[in-house]
């Protein structure tokens, strides 16, 4: 068998294979040509030997230890002194390249640190490590990248000592363009102030925040926003459930009523569906707030409309946001103040079929690495392996 089909490095010979204390242990020498470090010079005397021991990528199921003869040289050329350097290996540590890529690609692929330790047996520290500096390598060959077309901007929970932090995400090509600590105005402005390429954002996709509202129109003036559908339903939701529970307390706290109430009917079985309608019939009041929301939710589900359609509709949305302001309910009342508050947000969404979903699937991903991590002490820390993991 070759030596490279076993260690997997060119230009070293094996010269033996033994088993020591778990470990196969390969010894092997550098068969390549030693040139100074200083001036490339090839006129050398060795002046000293000693053995290095670094830890190498496993050979099918077996951890390997890999035994080098590194050799101290004077260059004749320049009368420099130098340890043997070796392809493959940096100076000064105990591992081979390829044992730490392969290590850093098992922790990028999902495996936790703690476990990346335990089986390599190497310290959780070094695992972290070797990772940050894999996570820095990449984001540096990557190019710099440009400020997005389309940008979703949402919160998401970081940890109790610094709170929340807010996701800009390129919503065109689903990828997370930067995460920055806190989510209230003075925490990004910044951060928004320092930011190059604004120019280039045309739209914003945001829930119904209204911090994030007056910071985009103050930093991205040229570009449109809408509102996030997905926000804009569950602010219906939230309120049509309160309401239902001021209207009637017992009735709301029953669970298989609740699921129901939460549905669209188009998703109902007939079987749900009349049961939910005998629930309806003995509460009247109930009966008509319940296919109002079922009215607006389906108007606002409308998407990737032409502008003459859009105008079309308009009309119908604000008929609706003016009786619920008319009504005697107060949680109608602060819905309908709430979509009169967003009605040019909510009315511009129609247009476009993209959404802030994207984000919130990449705060999943979020809440994963920090699980796999253990959670972050350091937001830079967390930052590049977002940027780097999220691309």
């Amino acid at each position: 068998m070759k030596s490279e089909a076993v260690m997997g490095l060119p230009e070293y010979e094996v010269t033996g294979i033994e088993e020591v204390g778990g470990f196969l242990r390969i010894r092997a020498r550098f068969t390549g040509t030693v040139a100074c470090p200083h001036c490339a010079g090839k006129q050398l005397r060795i002046k000293d030997r000693r053995i290095r021991r670094l830890r190498h990528e496993s050979w099918g199921t077996r951890q390997t230890m890999l035994e080098l003869e590194a050799g101290k040289w004077r260059c004749l050329d320049c009368q420099r002194s130098f340890w043997q350097r070796f392809p493959g290996i940096q100076p000064r540590v105990r591992a081979t390249e390829p044992f730490r890529r392969s290590v850093c690609q098992k922790h990028y692929d999902g495996i936790s640190r703690s476990r990346l330790a335990k089986r390599e047996r190497i310290s959780s520290a070094t695992v972290e490590r070797w990772f940050g500096n894999y996570l820095r390598l990449r984001q540096a060959e990557r190019a710099s990248p440009v400020c997005p077309q389309v940008l979703g901007i949402d919160e998401h929970f970081f940890t109790r000592s610094l709170g929340y932090a807010t996701t800009f995400c390129d919503l065109k090509n689903r990828s997370v363009y930067d995460v920055v600590p806190g989510r209230s105005e003075k925490s990004l402005e910044s951060y928004l102030e320092k930011l190059e390429g604004k120019h280039l954002v045309k739209v914003v996709c945001m829930d119904l925040a209204a911090v994030y509202r007056a910071l985009v129109r103050k930093h991205f003036p040229q570009a449109r926003i809408v509102a996030d559908r997905f926000h804009v339903i569950r602010v219906i939701n939230h309120h049509f459930l309160a309401c239902w529970k001021e209207l009637d307390p017992v009735g709301s706290k029953n669970r298989g009523l609740l699921s129901l109430m939460r549905r669209h009917r188009h998703n109902l079985k007939p079987e749900q569906h009349q049961k939910l309608m005998a629930y309806l019939k003995m509460n009247p009041g109930m009966e008509l707030v319940y296919r109002f929301k079922q009215k607006l939710c389906y108007l606002l589900k409308e998407k990737g409309m032409n502008q003459k359609k859009c105008r079309e509709l308009a009309p119908k949305l604000l008929r609706m946001i003016a009786e619920l302001r008319a009504q005697q309910l107060g949680q109608m009342v602060q819905l309908g103040n709430t979509l009169h508050s967003w009605r040019e947000e909510i009315a511009t969404m129609w247009r476009f079929t993209r959404n802030n979903g994207i984000t919130e699937g990449f705060h999943t991903k979020m809440e994963v690495l920090q699980r796999q991590a253990y959670g972050f002490r350091n937001f830079n820390n967390y930052r590049l392996r977002v940027k780097v993991m999220c691309s």
